[in-house]
């Protein structure tokens, strides 16, 4: 996205039959406060994988970042985002990414600001019928998706989801004192994102071989 013809690109795609669904959605709720559209570089409807973070970065920025949710965002967490599904040999296609809480604040949420990204988690679900994964990275996707399946308890069983939970990718979430910690907490991101693509039976002996 650092490259100004790439990010034309994308603004002038954005509404793609795959992804105009959850861009036209992201129109009706931008208001009063602004969330980035997802990228069409990514799958929309078409996504096998959901995966949550916390909320947009600096990377998704209105003004000096994209506009957009994507793993060529120019920031660290987007960048490693990338490596990790590289690595395990998910496509871009595969994804849907999203936020715990959508809008853009830069900071962490609130409980109810959490509370609010409830619905627009389920109104995401209802319109990709193949997701098959839901890939919780750090403490506020958990939060709120434990209030999603409060709030529909059989989501899970109904659309025969499979629910991962890893840290999430940015540094500070990785970082500890304890050399140890810091690998402990990097190789269960990395078990996580190989659980993915084995639940999506793409994580064949190359991509195996390449991840240890």
């Amino acid at each position: 996205m650092a490259d100004p013809l790439f990010r034309a690109d994308q603004w002038n795609r954005r509404y793609e039959r795959h992804v105009a669904p959850i861009n036209e959605y992201v129109d009706s709720i931008s208001t009063p406060l602004w969330l980035p559209y997802v990228a069409p570089l990514h799958g929309g409807i078409e996504a096998q994988v959901l995966t949550v973070l916390r909320d947009p970065g600096p990377g998704a920025g209105q003004t000096r970042g994209s506009g957009f949710l994507s793993i060529e965002n120019d920031d660290p967490t987007a960048e490693r985002q990338g490596h990790l599904l590289a690595e395990v040999g998910i496509n871009p296609r595969h994804v849907l990414p999203w936020n715990a809480y959508p809008w853009y604040i830069d900071r962490a949420p609130t409980s109810a600001e959490l509370q609010s990204g409830v619905d627009p988690i389920l109104h995401l679900i209802e319109l990709a019928p193949s997701l098959r994964v839901v890939l919780l990275q750090g403490g506020s996707a958990k939060n709120v998706w434990n209030r999603v399946t409060n709030r529909v308890p059989r989501l899970i069983r109904d659309r025969s989801l499979t629910v991962i939970d890893t840290y999430h990718p940015g540094r500070q979430a990785l970082w500890h004192a304890d050399s140890a910690v810091r690998a402990a907490r990097i190789e269960h991101q990395h078990a996580s994102f190989r659980q993915v693509a084995e639940t999506l039976d793409i994580f064949d002996e190359t991509s195996r071989d390449s991840a240890i």
